[in-house]
């Protein structure tokens, strides 16, 4: 009896290993979406953080929880944003139901990196993804590329726009930022429904599914 429970124990405990690192890589909810010349339509892979936060999940709150007022978010995220780089200030902040978003640009208006803010407790953080993964100068991954840019604004709007044809029919490409080693769009129908980046050297796509719903600027 106390092998048998042991081993039970054990594979509980390698299936919830199992679990968080499904949750770490995405495996919860689709992320990276590769299209590019070297990958073909509809090649579908499993991106950092996609779908439900860093481990999968999303967040818990209390049934009495609020949103914090936007103007608090915003100040939060300039002052973050200011001790990265001192010049630094806000451009397109919106609000989506799981977080509120802004880009980052410089003095010249040239974009940095981008943020979120969690709508409850206002904590700040690099937004996932792309800016964490694709930035070359502000993330992770970040470091000097050798290589020149493959797929210039333009290109990269019509990899974007050749994307959505089969993700969201009828959605069409919005407002653009760009930033160290990629591009972020907003997209959708009528009004703002996502955004997704592109790879400024592979022409990969990347969906930002970690927002939830457009709620407006």
């Amino acid at each position: 009896m106390k092998r048998y429970g042991l081993t039970l124990g054990v594979l509980a405990l390698a299936l919830l290993g199992l679990a968080l690192t499904q949750g770490m890589m995405g495996g919860f909810g689709p992320g990276m979406m590769g299209y590019g010349p070297q990958y073909g339509p509809g090649m579908m892979g499993y991106g950092m953080m996609g779908g439900y936060g860093m481990m999968g999940m999303m967040a818990v709150y209390p049934p009495e929880a609020r949103p914090i007022p936007q103007a608090e978010a915003k100040a939060r995220m300039e002052a973050y944003a200011k001790r990265i780089y001192p010049g630094a200030r806000l451009k397109d902040f919106m609000a989506f139901s799981q977080n509120y978003y802004a880009q980052v640009v410089d003095e010249k208006g040239q974009g940095l990196f981008e943020l979120i803010a969690d709508r409850y407790t206002g904590v700040v953080s690099p937004e996932p993804g792309p800016n964490m993964m694709w930035n070359t100068r502000y993330s992770m991954m970040g470091g000097p590329v050798q290589a020149p840019v493959r797929f210039p604004l333009e290109e990269a709007k019509k990899l974007a726009e050749t994307f959505l044809k089969g993700y969201l029919p009828g959605a069409q490409v919005m407002e653009a930022g760009a930033f160290p080693g990629y591009y972020t769009f907003d997209f959708g129908r009528k009004e703002v429904e996502g955004m997704l980046s592109v790879n400024a050297y592979t022409g990969e796509v990347w969906v930002h599914t970690w927002h939830g719903f457009f709620l407006g600027k």
